[in-house]
Parts: C-alpha cells; sequence; structure tokens
C-alpha cells in the first residue's frame, strides 16, 4: 500500500521504432505492479490509444484525455478513469493527441506541461508508467520531461540496436537541457524467440555494446500476450497462467527489486 509521503516513481516506456512492445509492456508491467499491491496510474500519450483500448475502454467514448491535460484545458484528476482494474488508474488517450504537437507550438514551457500535471497527483501512487508514441516527438519529450527513468523494449530483431543510440541520445539531451534527474531505467527485450539463433545474437549484441542496465526478464514471443488487447484485458487476467503473464510478472518484481 501507499505510505504518506512517498512520490511515486515515472517510468517512461519509450522506443522511437514502432512494434517492439512498448504498448504491451506499458499495458503488462502496469497490471502486474498493480497486481503486486502496487497502486499504479497508467498515462497514455500515445495518439493510437492502444494502451487506452487494451484495458477496455472504449477511446470514442472519453471525453477527458491526456490531451486536454497537456493543453491546460482540464485538470488531470477530471481525466482519470478509476479502479479500470484493481490498484490501476488510467490517463486515457485518442487520436485527438495526433494535433498536440501544432497545439503545443504557442504554449509556454510546453515541455513541462504533463510534469505540471502529474505533479498533482504523484503522492497518490507508487508507480506512473507513461505510454510513448513511436517517434521523438514532442509528446514523448513532454513524457521524459516528467519521468524519473526511461525503460526502452528492445525487440530482437535484427536491426534492434538501430534506433538505439538516437533514443539514448535524445534521453542526454532531455537530461541536459529539462530534466537533469533522468535515468535510463533499462533495456527490456520483447518477442523472444528461442528457436531462432538471432533472438540469442540480439541480446548478446545489445549486452556488449550497453554494459549495464539490461533486465534479466525476457520477454518470449507469445500468441496469447498478442490476443489479449483484444479482449480489453492485460495477460495477467486474460491468461494468468501463460508465459507471457510469467514474464511480466517477473519483470514486474525486477522493477520493483530496482528501489534505491
Amino acid at each position: 500500500m501507499k505510505e504518506e509521503g512517498n512520490v511515486g516513481r515515472i517510468i517512461a516506456i519509450a522506443n522511437q521504432k514502432g512494434g517492439v512492445g512498448k504498448t504491451t509492456t506499458a499495458i503488462n508491467l502496469s497490471a502486474c505492479l498493480a497486481e503486486a499491491g502496487q497502486k499504479v496510474l497508467v498515462i497514455d500519450i500515445d495518439p493510437q490509444g492502444n494502451t487506452t483500448s487494451g484495458f477496455g475502454l472504449s477511446k470514442t467514448e472519453i471525453e477527458k484525455t491526456v490531451y486536454e491535460v497537456i493543453l491546460r484545458e482540464c485538470d488531470i484528476k477530471e481525466a482519470i478513469v478509476e479502479d479500470v482494474i484493481e490498484n490501476l488508474d488510467i490517463l486515457p488517450s485518442n487520436v485527438n493527441l495526433a494535433g498536440a504537437e501544432i497545439d503545443l507550438i504557442d504554449v509556454e514551457n510546453r515541455e513541462y506541461t504533463l510534469k505540471e500535471s502529474i505533479s498533482e497527483i504523484r503522492e497518490k501512487y507508487e508507480y506512473i508508467i507513461l505510454d510513448c508514441p513511436p517517434s521523438l516527438s514532442m509528446l514523448t519529450v513532454n513524457a521524459m520531461t516528467a519521468a524519473d527513468t526511461v525503460l526502452v523494449p528492445i525487440q530482437c530483431e535484427y536491426y534492434a540496436l538501430e534506433g538505439l543510440t538516437q533514443l539514448i541520445h535524445t534521453i542526454n539531451l532531455v537530461k541536459k537541457k529539462l530534466n537533469p534527474e533522468l535515468e535510463l531505467e533499462g533495456v527490456v527485450f520483447t518477442m523472444y524467440d528461442s528457436r531462432t539463433n538471432l533472438s540469442l545474437q540480439v541480446v548478446e549484441n545489445v549486452k556488449d555494446n550497453l554494459k549495464q542496465n539490461i533486465y534479466k526478464t525476457i520477454i518470449p514471443r507469445n500468441i496469447r500476450l498478442a490476443e489479449a488487447p483484444s479482449h480489453g484485458l492485460p495477460i495477467n487476467l486474460y491468461d494468468t497462467k501463460s508465459t507471457g503473464a510469467e514474464s511480466y510478472r517477473l519483470l514486474a518484481e525486477e522493477v520493483m527489486g530496482r528501489e534505491e
């Protein structure tokens, strides 16, 4: 349970490459942290809104979203949907967010709007998980400015390392200019296929290049993981005994174990 006076850890899940398991990780890591008794807020900062629908919310019926919050048109407390599952609230997103880049041009201190909103509710939660869009956009910069750490899902495929240097460069830039506290939470490997040598090579390659911050838990390719979002459920509720559910529980334990 949440102890008074503690502020929640804010983790941005980011990779400018699409299809690397970012939203899958945002949904299932959050759900497994909540299952472990942590109070969690998920903030969907992707205009596609897949994290929102992955928790069973209708993107078209939501009145207030992260878009209104970022543009300071509504209070963050008004937009949060509470108890989507036990211990887990969500700040939803929909396609309106696609226009935020342009709408933010005139906004003063636009990199800090999300950070300011989060500060109002931060002590309610142990974890605040931000699902970033698959681009290094103003939305991603907003998330990184608000976050304590960035968790990077990397797909076990040949070009895995390609975007990583660019992403780390962006993290360092945000750290230098906007958020001196920002750190790399770590890299988590997704879509691992034990039947291919390639998956193994990718893991070894990234380990050689990164030296540190790599989670031991590796998320496998798993049919049940792929099916779960279409049922609007995280994997631990959709198929609690699947390897996908077990993997995300292990990842949640590792994330909790990273506490100082």
